[in-house]
């Protein structure tokens, strides 16, 4: 038998490719899923998502905003993209930023509004998969 007799159709070629594309999206799903579920056990997410409410609260006042959304900043930038910071943090792991996201919010702990608090606790519950989320 020659290789075209032996090649599948091109309707078998189709419903493999639809099913590779869903078992793709199946597997994005799972992936997002488990890194939403890795970030909601973060020991400080309370903490981390509060400083966000606050800091991104219109009511808020501009030095509150630079405190906070300076901690946010060291959160989020990888090591690698703020050169002045000396190589042996990397090592510290999350201690560092708890660190610096602990000592921000105190500082600005009396601008931090019970709401905020709330919002943080009601989208950790979301992330955790206690509540729905809002449409």
């Amino acid at each position: 038998m020659r290789f075209w007799q032996q090649a599948a159709s091109w309707q078998d070629f189709a419903a493999l490719s639809r099913g590779m594309a869903s078992s793709e999206e199946a597997l994005r799903r799972k992936l997002w899923r488990r890194i939403l579920r890795e970030a909601a056990s973060l020991p400080f997410l309370e903490e981390l998502l509060t400083a966000h409410y606050c800091a991104f609260d219109r009511h808020t006042p501009l030095y509150v905003k630079a405190v906070l959304v300076g901690a946010l900043v060291y959160f989020v930038v990888p090591g690698h993209l703020v050169p002045k910071i000396p190589k042996y943090f990397s090592m510290v792991g999350l201690a560092d930023d708890a660190a610096v996201l602990g000592a921000a919010v105190k500082a600005v702990s009396s601008h931090i509004k019970p709401e905020h608090r709330e919002a943080a606790r009601r989208r950790i519950a979301r992330l955790r998969g206690y509540a729905p989320s809002r449409p």
